[in-house]
């Protein structure tokens, strides 16, 4: 792979970095990278070759190709950092005999000049994990302190691909970032846009395996000439801890010298981080937690009904915060919602998430609450393994006469 032709312009009103990417081993065609930002925020936008390297060497390693070749000084630490973590990546998912990419550049002999001043920011997205980070800062750090969040970048192009959901979403978290002593920067990029298509039909693998520190810390780079520390808040937590594209042994090996990419919250448990904001009105008020963008509009950003939205209306409501919410419309939940909206094939991480919530649902007497989601994870989960295994059985050993059987019996309709 070759990045060449590195340029800063304007597109329509938005200030623009990009680059063109020619594949050199795989059936790819050339494609442009980039990264924008609204006019106001062009002066924190720089061309910086870190970026497009970060942006770029995850995907080169996924589909192939032996080299990153680029005419640009990288800084000597974030080189070093990148081996690290595809040497990670090459140990998870690849194998010992799998080459890693070589990065053909120059290596800084200097420290960028003039440097910039100390500034912390978050990837802001309105979530339980973003919101959370920015508490445990708000807390911990004085205003005065440089390691107080200043900026929250929110991105498109990576969890969200449609203009008029983004818009909402903006529009919802802006006022929200003021209120809490916040700068909201837009950010668009198609650093991950241009695999996306593909990885969707492979349940977004690539993206939840091993692109996504590597997606935000190129856009954090992106905006190294105004910000010095970049925050990605984590979703997972330590106890259910394993290989994924957000993990402490990923993200911060993206930093560089004059920009340190940070991961927040892998010690808390997703009860922990909603009980942080339980008493958080600015985010009780404003959570957007779902992922159902199709369903967004200008007064609604919850379903109220997916997954996610279910397992944070839970913990809300067993920490007595769910009435007091605007953010989901509905103040109640029943088992059969629970019963169609999770299903026992969700991760450890996941999982964890639901039973951690027993307790708390059985002590605010929601014990019909709290017995779906045993059995869920325990019968729930066995007779489903076991309703796997019988079909596997099947299929291999009766070439389907079970399968056929049934349908000759109960015909579908």
């Amino acid at each position: 792979m070759r990045i060449e032709n590195l340029r800063s312009e304007t597109r329509q009103g938005r200030a623009r970095i990009a680059a063109t990417v020619i594949w050199e081993d795989c059936n790819r065609p050339a494609e442009e990278v980039y990264f924008e930002t609204e006019e106001q925020y062009a002066g924190g936008l720089s061309c910086n070759p870190h970026a497009f390297l970060v942006g770029c060497i995850v995907p080169a390693m996924h589909y192939g190709e032996k080299r990153v070749a680029m005419d640009a000084e990288i800084c000597p630490r974030l080189r070093s950092g990148v081996i690290t973590a595809l040497s990670w990546l090459r140990h998870w998912y690849y194998g010992s005999d799998r080459e890693l990419v070589q990065i053909e550049t120059r290596i800084q002999s200097r420290l960028p000049m003039p440097s910039t001043p100390e500034r912390a920011g978050v990837f802001y997205s309105g979530g339980i994990d973003s919101f959370a980070a920015l508490r445990d800062n708000r807390l911990n750090f004085s205003a005065e302190h440089p390691g107080s969040i200043k900026d929250g970048l929110l991105v498109y192009g990576l969890e969200l691909d449609d203009h008029k959901a983004f818009e909402y979403v903006k529009d919802s978290l802006t006022g929200v970032a003021s209120e809490a002593g916040l700068t909201l920067i837009p950010v668009y990029t198609n650093v991950y846009l241009n695999y996306r298509d593909e990885d969707a039909r492979n349940d977004f693998k690539f993206w939840a395996s091993e692109f996504m520190d590597a997606a935000l810390a190129s856009v954090a780079h992106a905006f190294s000439r105004r910000l010095t520390t970049v925050s990605i808040a984590a979703g997972d937590n330590i106890t259910t801890m394993r290989p994924h594209g957000s993990h402490p042994m990923l993200g911060p090996n993206y930093s560089s010298h004059d920009l340190m990419i940070r991961l927040e919250g892998f010690a808390q448990t997703r009860l922990d981080k909603t009980r942080l904001l339980s008493d958080w009105d600015v985010a009780l008020q404003n959570l957007r937690v779902c992922n159902q963008s199709v369903l967004y509009n200008q007064d609604n950003i919850n379903c109220g009904h997916c997954e996610k939205c279910i397992r944070t209306m839970l913990a809300l409501m067993a920490l007595g915060a769910l009435d007091r919410s605007r953010s989901f419309k509905e103040k109640d939940i029943s088992a059969k919602q629970i019963r169609k909206a999770v299903s026992t094939d969700e991760s450890p991480y996941i999982e964890k998430c639901y039973m951690e919530l027993v307790e708390p649902l059985r002590k605010i007497g929601r014990h019909d609450l709290a017995a779906e989601i045993r059995y869920k994870f325990t019968l729930g989960k066995s007779l489903n393994n076991i309703s796997k295994s019988i079909k596997r059985l099947d299929h291999i050993v009766l070439n389907d006469g079970l399968r056929r059987l049934k349908q000759s019996i109960m015909p579908t309709k």
